[in-house]
């Protein structure tokens, strides 16, 4: 297959919402302008497992205008966008391997075609063509210099398989930004979340009480935006320093069993397993809303919920009604899966063109230093983190102040002290 969308016919509508996101990434411009004279990218395949999205699309115009030969699929079967997989195919020539609600088997199929592509460098949300290419297609190992990783979860399991010495590759884990988790994990999983459940359900936020399972980057930002629309927002945690801190802010902190007590929406940000189970289940009053905003389907234990459920069925789009036996009823968003994709359009342009110059870059990166480096996880080099929030500085019209000489030197000195 050339590609595999739903419909050619969607792609001019998909390059006006493309062309709309691009009006609000100016950083990632600038590089694809430069991109396009350099083209450092020249002759190298990348495979990119990404969210489909119209700021995925101008990043593939990036890599592309840079001298990569891009194939793209999709990283979740419900975050692609139809329009812009027809966009990216028909206006842009990049195979694309994407259509939203696509079956488990068709989503494993496209992530097959990415590999068969052969890549140089693998472009990953959430670690699944580097998970299938180790367990399933080892031959592609062969022409692979090095990998780039977009999320929190994905980057655990990249280290994971480093600490297992399964890691047979380098990996620029871009997740690790500051100009990635403090913006985009941290102002665009809060905004596109809220927008997600709001999309999906209608209900006001203001005087509910919001579960946020996670305290991390992304946890923080729900909590902010929930706060920020009057809800009274709970925090559940497993990390004391992080549970501390969600108090300091002002958040209510819990056991997730006693705020299932209290709950009426809860959203989970935690990338692990079964964050809300059978306990959590048993103990939510009837209409509690649960949904997830982390990468994979798996922080709702959704199977066991089935099981407890007498009945089943969609209420709205990507809504679903589960009746308990006792009579309770509880909503859940997206079957599971990221609501601030399925439900919204995931993070705003303007956030994703700082999370997007960091992949462009490290691209770059990787292909001037992958045979200097030894398969493992590495961050961000720093230079790139600077580079890219001096060009969102510079995109906004803001100006900064500089260190003085005399400064510089009495920062650098032991010698001088209270004058």
């Amino acid at each position: 297959m050339q590609h595999h969308i739903k419909d050619i016919a969607l792609a001019d509508a998909g390059k006006a919402r493309i062309e709309w996101a691009d009006r609000d990434m100016p950083v990632l411009e600038i590089i694809r302008k430069r991109f396009a004279a350099e083209r450092p990218l020249e002759g190298i395949r990348i495979s990119a497992c990404l969210h489909v999205t119209t700021e995925t699309a101008n990043l593939m115009r990036t890599l592309a205008d840079g001298g990569a030969d891009v194939v793209l699929c999709a990283s979740n079967p419900l975050s692609t966008q139809d329009d812009v997989a027809a966009a990216l195919v028909h206006h842009y020539g990049i195979r694309t391997y994407a259509i939203k609600g696509e079956d488990t088997e068709t989503y494993y199929a496209h992530i097959d075609a990415s590999i068969e592509h052969r890549p140089h460098i693998t472009m990953d949300d959430g670690a699944d063509v580097v998970g299938r290419i180790h367990a399933e297609a080892p031959e592609a190992l062969e022409d692979i210099i090095g990998g780039t990783e977009e999320t929190t979860t994905g980057v655990i399991r990249l280290k994971a398989m480093a600490r297992d010495g399964a890691l047979k590759y380098p990996i620029i884990a871009v997740n690790e930004a500051k100009t990635k988790h403090l913006f985009d994990n941290r102002y665009g999983t809060g905004q596109s979340t809220l927008d997600g459940v709001i999309r999906a359900t209608n209900r006001l936020i203001a005087g509910r009480t919001v579960v946020v399972s996670g305290y991390g980057w992304c946890g923080k930002g729900v909590a902010m935006r929930a706060a920020g629309l009057g809800a009274d927002v709970v925090v559940c945690e497993i990390d004391p320093l992080k549970a501390l801190e969600a108090v300091m802010d002002g958040y209510r902190v819990m056991p997730a069993v006693e705020a299932a007590a209290a709950c009426d929406i809860w959203i989970t940000v935690t990338g692990d397993i079964n964050v809300i189970d059978v306990p959590m289940f048993s103990a939510m009053k009837d209409g509690a809303i649960i949904c997830n905003s982390g990468h994979f389907n798996v922080e709702i234990n959704i199977r066991k919920l089935r099981e407890m459920a007498v009945s089943v069925r969609e209420v709205r789009p990507l809504v679903e009604e589960f009746v308990l036996s006792d009579g309770r009823v509880i909503f859940v968003l997206a079957d599971g899966r990221l609501v601030n994709l399925a439900c919204a359009e995931g993070h705003p342009a303007n956030v994703m063109d700082m999370s997007f110059a960091n992949q462009a870059l490290c691209a770059e990166h990787m292909v001037k230093h992958a045979a200097s480096l030894a398969a493992g996880v590495y961050d961000v080099p720093e230079e790139i983190d600077v580079e890219v929030a001096k060009m969102k500085l510079d995109a906004m019209g803001i100006v900064i102040d500089e260190l003085t000489e005399e400064q510089i030197k009495y920062l650098s000195s032991w010698e001088e002290g209270t004058i």
